[in-house]
């Protein structure tokens, strides 16, 4: 089992769902967000947003990417 380390954060469910599919696209490994949690809030924010997580040792070629997307989508 393979550790995970957290690449961005975005304050948005879409953003990050978008994210996840894009890295996963571009043949990377993140985790599936958790569904759950309060009614109209998902199981995986938390005050500094949802966290996009992959396996660490794709982290460091999967972070200039996410954080690319990001600013494409002008997140913040």
């Amino acid at each position: 089992m393979s550790e995970f380390e957290t690449i961005v954060r975005t304050k948005r469910e879409n953003t990050a769902r978008v994210l996840i599919a894009a890295l996963q696209a571009h043949g990377f490994h993140p985790r599936e967000l958790s569904d759950g949690g309060l009614p109209g809030l998902g199981g995986g924010f938390s005050q500094e947003g949802y966290a996009i997580d992959v396996p660490t040792p794709e982290a460091a070629d999967a972070r200039p990417l996410a954080l690319d997307m990001l600013k494409d989508m002008a997140d913040d």
